[in-house]
Parts: C-alpha cells; sequence; structure tokens
C-alpha cells in the first residue's frame, strides 16, 4: 500500500501536539521545583515561541520570555528575552524587537563582532530585557539607526558593501 503523503496541517497539528505536551511536562516540572524550594522567585512569568518555517522547508521553533530550561529543570531569570523579528533585504537588515513597559532611555542597542552581532538590553524599574541576534550579514556600524515607538524597537543597518577581494578582481590576460 502507498504511503500517505503528510500535508502541513497535519505536520502544524503534530508540532502542535508535541509542544503542548513538552510544556505541560514543563510545568509539571517546574511546580515539583516550587515545591522542593528549588525555585525562590515567583513571577511574573512570561514565556511564549513561535514557529517559522524557512525557504528551506526546515521549522525553527523560538522561544522567548525568562522561563528557561538551565539543566534540564525550568527556571525563572530576571531578563525577559524579547521576541524579535530579522528582515534582510537586498542592501539593509531590519531588526524589530518587542520591548514594552521601557522608557527609550533605558534601552540600550550595541553591534559587536565586527558588526555581526546585535546586542539589546533596556532595564527599568520592573522590566529587564536582553537580546543576542546574530546578524545574517555584516553590517556598518555608522549606518545603524533605531526608533522605539509603542514598545516596538526598529533598527535598520545597512550591509557593509563587499571588499574587492570578496567580489573579485578582473585580471587581464596579456
Amino acid at each position: 500500500m502507498p504511503k500517505k503523503e503528510r500535508d502541513i496541517f497535519d505536520i502544524m497539528d503534530e508540532w502542535i501536539r508535541e509542544m503542548e505536551e513538552e510544556f505541560e511536562r514543563i510545568e509539571r516540572e517546574f511546580m515539583r521545583n516550587i515545591k522542593s524550594g528549588e525555585v525562590k522567585q515567583f513571577g511574573p512569568y512570561v514565556y511564549g515561541f513561535r514557529v517559522t518555517v524557512g525557504p528551506d522547508g526546515v521549522p525553527k521553533v523560538e522561544e522567548f520570555g525568562n522561563v528557561r530550561k538551565i539543566r534540564g529543570k525550568p527556571m525563572i531569570s530576571e531578563e525577559i528575552e524579547p521576541l524579535a523579528d530579522v528582515i534582510e533585504r537586498d542592501k539593509e537588515i531590519k531588526v524589530i524587537a518587542e520591548v514594552p513597559g521601557v522608557n527609550k532611555d533605558d534601552i540600550k542597542v550595541k553591534l559587536t563582532n565586527n558588526g555581526k552581532k546585535l546586542v539589546i538590553t533596556a532595564k527599568s524599574e520592573d522590566k529587564n530585557y536582553y537580546k543576542e541576534i546574530d546578524l545574517p550579514a555584516e553590517v556598518d556600524e555608522k549606518s545603524a539607526k533605531a526608533n522605539y515607538k509603542n514598545g516596538v524597537l526598529e533598527i535598520t543597518l545597512q550591509k557593509k558593501s563587499p571588499s574587492v577581494s570578496e567580489s573579485g578582481v578582473d585580471i587581464k590576460i596579456e
């Protein structure tokens, strides 16, 4: 009998079922850790995830929030990892991050690793955010522009022009 081909909805249902099972397992373990006294910090708990499928067809699950699994145990971090999108265009990279509840002056954005990594930090009285983002291409640090409005941070970076050695040089044959 020929094998039935699965459609995208069957695959998505399976992913959702697996994520629900994993989240329930983490919740049970978290409650056990609270009872045993291993978890001492209480709230706020922020946990979320999103599933995207890239052009290669491989799904990617990205978690965000302040609940993390450390050595197999759920732990609460003081820093919330914000949800961020990285949009690559021909000559620029745009990063959009959700950092609600802080003032513009509380946010620090830094390029590191020769323009290959973006670090976002925000600290206020009741919220701390931290996120490191590996950029898909090297960017010109001097071109960076950031805008913050209604809890959304938007950073626009121009890609570095390829150097002569990267793009190649024509050699005349004599």
